[in-house]
């Protein structure tokens, strides 16, 4: 349990927090929320310790350790992404290195009955013991299982850190922290690293841990399917809700609406006593009334409507100019960087007003592909547009496109052209620059600042084709529904690349999917793409359409026994996996009483002494210790397979 005590923070002059306090408990799921500046990340600092409150305290139980993964970290590992990892593992790492080095000289020695060999073998048992006790060999499969569910390929395992991206390093700490099992973890926006598939394995892995989880994030799904308890921070205040993010928005909008109509009934009742006691003050015959009315006045306890922070982004786009039928057909889309072939042979088609989601795990080409289109990268191959196709571009690194010595104001009016120019205050009010706020140059802007300039520019310059790659990063939830409503009423064509699925659904109607190089196309929008990569990777789709096939046009299967079929081929395959599973379980004891027997066999070496002698009691034994590695990395194969089936 770690406890925030009344904790106060100044800031810039102003009130960060006041007086805050609140408890985490033992496996809580808490969702810190708020709008970008609340102070959210702040106080995930101070809990951590890496940061002072100017007044309260943190109270954290002195055998409580607190993980911490902030937004952004400088990483400089020359480590590969396995050796990394294991940096999770200090003490295990230096006992499989006693370990080692005790066996290596148990083996050179031959002096069995002196003390000094004892209590060597006395050594070498100990650190087996600890290193068995802390699931020292549990700890490279945790690491494969992890590292797996993060997006890594195993072939990638023995890759060094700098050939990765920042953002792929970032899964590496993110890892790390989830690895260490610590009691309680502290994650500022770890979604922004990672894609679909990732934040969904995320999701499960949280949802299980075993101790308290304390979250930032601005992705609503992510918070809804983690979080089961919502921590508001608005005003300097926090507001505690038993809810995830969607229950939590419902419950605060019925507290406001309680407090405003208990407000509005106190303020009519204190405007009729004090008429009473205006009217009849100088009246000797109600001069007891009129003082019993001032007296209740004194003793009413006001209520106050809890202040909330309202402030946020509001624009829409301008019209889209007219475009012919097809805006974009690309033939043979080829992209190759050193590392690997990035776009292989694509073909595509987008029609005028297609809304396109482009998703599928970092690193495999929707970047890229979005870059193809703009022109900012060469490619082989043929891209042709159709009649007047304008493309408005928002880059997932938009902020490097912005002139950091330039102001708020001069980056738009340096663009803006004809009477638009008249209005560019008002435009940047609109994504809440106001006052002084136009004149700070770009260079000292935050994130979620540069993120809401960029989207200002987009305006300047009516578009019909949008693309925008990871619009949403760093913008708050109110700004996300804001840009959200802006691009559901745009009348041109839309190409996103996001993760967010809250923020994608109902957006578009059709899914692009990269994956190795290749692009699937599904119809729907992102959860439709979701439910049906589920039944492909179940096989359950494709059997489906081939036993609708094998039946003619004219042979209609009803739906009921479609589901039943499903089903049973569902059930089949989970039974087999259970099977497997029973058996890897049975394999895993067997192998574990042999590891016994034999450590036993090393303790008492006077009985085994040609064994020892000939070196072939410590072969068996690291054959029988490595095959425990194998058949435990397949029990956990088949535990993540069973989850996937089971759905």
């Amino acid at each position: 349990m770690v406890s925030i005590n009344n904790l106060s923070v100044q800031f810039g002059g102003e009130s960060l927090f006041d007086h805050v306090s609140f408890i985490i408990n033992d496996k809580d799921r808490i969702g810190l929320v708020g709008k970008n500046g609340a102070g959210k990340s702040t106080l995930l600092k101070i809990i951590k310790g890496l940061q002072k409150a100017d007044e309260g305290d943190i109270i954290v139980p002195e055998a409580c350790s607190i993980g911490y993964l902030p937004q952004e970290m400088e990483l400089h590992s020359e480590r590969s992404v396995v050796e990394e990892a294991m940096n999770a593992f200090t003490e295990v790492v230096q006992l499989e290195e006693r370990i080692a080095r005790f066996e290596k000289e148990i083996g050179e020695r031959s002096d069995y009955e002196s003390d000094s060999y004892h209590k060597l073998i006395r050594k070498h048992s100990e650190a087996l013991e600890r290193y068995h006790l802390v699931g020292g060999q549990a700890v490279h499969v945790n690491i494969e299982k992890v590292l797996t569910g993060l997006g890594f390929e195993r072939e990638e395992f023995t890759r060094m850190m700098t050939t990765f991206s920042s953002g792929w390093q970032m899964r590496v700490e993110i890892a790390k922290i989830l690895l260490q099992q610590h009691d309680v973890i502290l994650l500022d926006e770890p979604t922004n690293h990672l894609d679909i598939d990732s934040i969904q394995w995320l999701e499960e892995f949280l949802a299980n841990y075993k101790g308290a989880v304390v979250l930032v994030s601005h992705d609503r799904a992510f918070l809804d399917n983690v979080t089961k308890r919502s921590i508001e921070i608005s005003m300097g205040k926090v507001y505690d809700y038993k809810a995830n993010y969607s229950e939590y928005v419902l419950m605060r909008e019925e507290r406001m609406e309680s407090q405003l109509a208990t407000h509005n009934n106190q303020q009519r009742q204190i405007r009729q006593i004090e008429r009473f006691v205006e009217r009849f003050r100088s009246k000797a015959t109600k001069a007891k009334q009129v003082q019993s009315r001032i007296k209740l006045l004194d003793k009413i306890d006001l209520v106050e409507v809890d202040m909330v922070d309202e402030s946020g982004i509001r624009f829409r786009f301008p019209p889209a100019p007219h475009s012919g039928k097809i805006i974009l057909e690309g033939k043979s889309i080829n992209k190759d960087y050193p590392q690997k072939r990035v776009l292989n042979d694509l073909s595509f088609t987008v029609i005028k007003e297609d809304r396109i989601a482009f998703v599928g795990k970092n690193g495999e080409g929707k970047t890229t592909l979005s870059k193809v289109i703009n022109g900012l990268v060469d490619y082989t191959g043929e891209l042709k547009f159709g009649h007047n196709v304008v493309i408005g571009y928002y880059a997932q690194n938009q902020s490097d496109y912005l002139d950091p010595e330039k102001t708020v104001f001069k980056t738009i009016d340096d663009i803006a052209v004809g009477d638009i120019r008249t209005r560019i205050k008002g435009i940047l009010g609109g994504f809440l620059f106001s006052g002084d706020d136009i004149e700070k140059k770009v260079k000292v802007l935050s994130g979620g600042e540069k993120s809401r300039l960029s989207l200002a520019k987009l305006l300047l310059t009516p578009a019909n084709l949008l693309i925008l790659d990871e619009p949403t990063n760093h913008l708050d939830m109110r700004s996300k529904d804001v840009l959200k409503s802006a691009l559901l009423q745009y009348n041109g064509t839309l190409i996103i690349v996001s993760h967010d699925r809250d923020f994608l659904q109902g957006l578009t109607n059709r899914v692009f999917e990269f994956r190795h190089g290749t692009v699937k196309e599904y119809l729907g929008d992102i959860y439709d793409f979701l439910e049906q990569r589920r039944l492909r990777t179940l096989n359950e789709l494709n059997a489906a359409q081939q036993k609708t096939l094998d039946q003619g046009e004219g042979d209609q299967v009803s739906q009921n026994k479609l589901d039943w079929e499903k089903r049973r081929e569902s059930e089949k395959e989970i039974r087999k996996v259970k099977n497997q599973i029973t058996k890897s379980e049975s394999e895993i004891e067997r192998l574990e009483t042999e590891i016994r027997l034999k450590e036993g066999m090393l303790g008492t070496p006077e009985k085994f002494q040609q064994q020892i002698q000939d070196g072939s009691l410590y072969k068996s034994y690291e054959d029988v210790k490595n095959a425990l590695a194998r058949e435990m990395k397949r029990w956990e194969e088949l535990n993540y397979e069973l989850d996937i089936l089971e759905g």
